[in-house]
């Protein structure tokens, strides 16, 4: 297929897609106003920078947008996030067009005010088709439009041959818990170092535990907000601050882990890439119960699931899984079977094949 993607060029997920719809053989292009070094897309993709930056480019860029599109004449246009270029995409008008949601587009956006409510439904509705990468976030996009009632499910896949079990485990008195999100208010880091601090003041846990270590991979606003926190809580001695990492890294870093956890506090958590990439790597995972994150953990089968902004229940969560290590190891081999299931990154790429080819043919009728 000759396929146009419309995102931010500069998302590692936006730059997945694009490497393995490539590596299939599709002719692309790559249209953005998010610009990222040309050397982190693959050599065969063209790419079209839109001029206009910020909110207003959204707009802006919408003329240009439609000449490149008439000049390139792909069979599609995937359009990622539905809020800003999916307004660019609605305001352009090609199709047939296949919007992707990703999660703050839908559950956060069109609340902020009357107009992006409406906005978001107007983009939504312009779209040939929609996909989700998840079943609870395609369930939010029928909230706001009801009569969508046929929205594709298009997971994000895991590359199990890069993401997979470490040989040898840490001792017993050397576990890591840990996590890689982004520092950010809604990914709850906060949480699980109040949950941490709890952990290491309880007698049992020091008993079989007694260097129990936090590692937090990644980096954004709330990091120094963070680090204060945990010298507050006086477990800075315990507790690393990596920083941001190339996504290339992140099967090393998981590496390093005993226990994964992903304590989120909003919904727009929508899916959970980085839980998946951890249970491929046969961890444990401990995640709370927003958005699509119940969706990629069978709870009590490959991980924990806990109610959001509970600190006290993370906590136990994490006393279970720290004192029972074949708990630990049962729900790490769980968990690996389980992407290989239902997350393969070869299996996740032809659905979105499916999808591409069934949004052309819907064109048609």
């Amino acid at each position: 297929m000759r396929l146009a993607l419309l995102g931010p060029a500069s998302s590692i997920h936006l730059q997945r897609w694009v490497a393995a719809l490539a590596s299939r053989g599709h002719e692309l292009l790559v249209i953005s106003q998010h610009r990222c070094d040309r050397e982190l897309l693959p050599a065969s993709v063209e790419i079209a920078w839109l001029p206009h930056q910020g909110s207003l480019g959204y707009f802006r860029n919408a003329l240009l947008l439609r000449r490149t599109l008439a000049r390139w004449q792909p069979d599609l246009l995937n359009v990622h996030y539905a809020s800003g270029y999916g307004t660019t995409a609605a305001l352009c008008g090609f199709g047939p067009t296949l919007l992707s949601v990703w999660g703050s587009d839908v559950y956060d956006f069109p609340y902020e005010s009357f107009l992006k409510g409406r906005l978001i439904r107007w983009n939504l509705r312009r779209a040939t088709a929609l996909a989700s990468t998840s079943r609870a976030m395609a369930q939010q996009v029928q909230r706001l439009t009801p009569e969508r009632r046929e929205i594709a499910v298009t997971p994000f896949g895991v590359d199990l041959a890069h993401f997979s079990p470490r040989l040898l485990r840490l001792a017993p008195d050397g576990l890591m818990i840990g996590t890689v999100k982004s520092l950010a208010p809604k990914y709850g880091v906060d949480l699980l170092l109040h949950a941490f601090s709890e952990l290491l003041a309880d007698a049992e846990v020091h008993a079989v535990a007694a260097e129990l270590k936090l590692l937090i991979v990644g980096d954004g606003p709330e990091r120094a907000a963070l680090e204060a926190l945990a010298w507050e809580l006086g477990i800075e001695q315990r507790t690393q601050f990596k920083g941001a990492v190339a996504h290339v890294t992140v099967p090393l870093w998981l590496g390093c882990l005993d226990i994964y956890v992903a304590p989120s506090r909003m919904d727009s958590e929508s899916f959970g890439v980085a839980v998946i990439e951890a249970s491929a790597c046969a961890l444990p995972v401990v995640v709370s119960d927003v958005g699509g994150l119940p969706e990629v953990v069978r709870d009590g089968e490959t991980g924990i699931v806990v109610p959001r902004n509970d600190v006290s229940t993370l906590r136990e969560a994490l006393k279970c899984l720290v004192l029972d290590p074949s708990r630990r190891n049962e729900l790490g081999r769980q968990g690996r079977a389980w992407v290989e299931q239902e997350y393969e990154w070869g299996h996740c790429i032809t659905q979105m094949e499916q999808c591409y080819e069934d949004t052309i043919a819907r064109a048609k009728r």
